[in-house]
């Protein structure tokens, strides 16, 4: 039987320590042991966060004409978004509840664009990476679209099998920066350079990569063109929520003109309760979410966001070196947060059960099967730690001692 709702009332203060007793199974991402799901950009940011949401958490991004402050808020990050990622002049876009909302709007759109101004009429389809999203594939499952998942070669998509998966009907071609999987960045310019001949729409998620490249970037990193600089790219998906360090959740879908946002946008005026206008899936949207990101992204400014970045990207290179005298293999050349690499000697996932024994909750890589982080700012103080222990974990199983195989979920 199903849990009844109580007759009476509990108080706030045994409610309160009930929720902290709850959380002592959770993991300790403030410890820095958590490498997925959570952004740690230390204790500034997390203060900044929760009194932007706390003072809109009631108010609601439905109604524009209520809460005008939202609207302009609103605005200004995706503003702020849409300079980071080199769109021209007129480019427009949304806050979106997260990376998937993102990517289900951007495929909505490209698919009301293909059939309003291109004419098609048969199965749409998407061509994309075996390394993107799933989130495409749930999008495609929502709107009967095939999707056609195109062999990587060297782990990144391979533009000329992806150019033959290309039909009539094809509404997008794909492209990461990053994906997550391996964390590496996809030829964009390439892809773009083949959109360009066959007339298609370029999607770039940049969910993960969106709030960090354009930073790492100025911080002298060689990040090659993966945004609007690349004329053909049509929309883009990027997380505030990752590494621009706002609350949960939000994110931003990104196009280069109005006029393609324009078809995005859901406009019903037949039913009783008078017209109602969303740009995004969501009616109701969150104004905690929209007022912690335009907090986060005023506070931290291009100077905080290159010094967050740099601490991301001096743990990920501590890690790479320490990892690799470790004998482990690094998958491709990870540019940003992510980093994942295999070991040819030892099962990468029964090194993960041991370091699970040790607190750490990382994610993992199937093909091949290896070890993934997702770095926070936070984990720079800690990377000394996790090699120990990594280290520890590889002896154990090399020893034989790695124990009861335990399954690893992440998703």
């Amino acid at each position: 039987m199903g849990t009844t709702m109580p007759e009476k009332g509990t108080n706030w203060a045994a409610l309160k320590a009930e929720m902290t007793e709850r959380t002592q199974g959770d993991v300790k991402w403030r410890d820095g042991k958590t490498a997925v799901y959570v952004f740690n950009a230390g204790p500034d940011v997390a203060e900044v966060q929760k009194e932007a949401y706390t003072m809109f958490m009631s108010e609601n991004g439905l109604g524009p004409l209520a809460f005008p402050s939202l609207k302009q808020m609103e605005d200004e990050v995706v503003g702020m978004g849409l300079s980071l990622l080199h769109a021209p002049e007129g480019g427009a876009g949304n806050i979106t509840s997260g990376g998937t909302d993102s990517i289900t709007m951007a495929v909505k759109t490209a698919r009301d664009y293909a059939r309003k101004e291109k004419g098609v009429t048969g199965r749409c389809n998407i061509v994309a990476p075996f390394s993107a999203h799933p989130a495409f594939d749930k999008a495609a499952k929502m709107m009967e679209i095939e999707i056609r998942r195109v062999p990587c070669a060297d782990l990144v998509a391979d533009v000329a099998a992806m150019e033959k998966a290309v039909d009539g009907n094809t509404i997008m071609l794909v492209g990461s920066a990053p994906c997550f999987p391996y964390g590496l960045i996809d030829p964009i310019a390439a892809l773009g350079e083949m959109a360009e001949r066959k007339g298609l729409w370029l999607h770039v998620d940049a969910c993960v990569g969106g709030y960090i490249a354009p930073f790492v970037r100025m911080n002298g990193g060689d990040i090659p063109p993966f945004d609007f600089a690349v004329p053909a790219v049509h929309s883009m998906s990027a997380d505030l929520h990752k590494y621009g360090y706002c609350a949960k959740g939000a994110s931003t879908v990104l196009y280069r003109s109005e006029d393609l946002r324009a078809h995005m946008i859901f406009d019903c005026a037949d039913w009783p309760g008078g017209r109602m206008v969303t740009p995004t899936l969501a009616g109701t949207r969150p104004g905690g979410a929209i007022a912690a990101a335009w907090a986060v992204m005023n506070f931290l400014g291009v100077e905080g966001y290159r010094a967050k970045h740099k601490l991301v990207t001096d743990a990920r290179e501590a890690i790479e070196a320490g990892v690799t005298r470790l004998g482990f293999r690094i998958l491709g050349r990870p540019q940003l947060g992510l980093i994942a690499f295999t070991h040819d000697e030892v099962d990468p996932f029964a090194v993960w059960g041991k370091l699970f024994e040790r607190g750490w909750f990382t994610s993992l890589t199937t093909e091949p099967k290896g070890l993934h982080l997702m770095l926070s700012p936070f984990h720079a103080q800690v990377t000394d730690t996790y090699l120990a222990d990594l280290e520890w974990a590889l002896g154990e199983v090399k020893a034989g001692n790695a124990g009861k195989k335990r399954e690893a979920r992440y998703s």
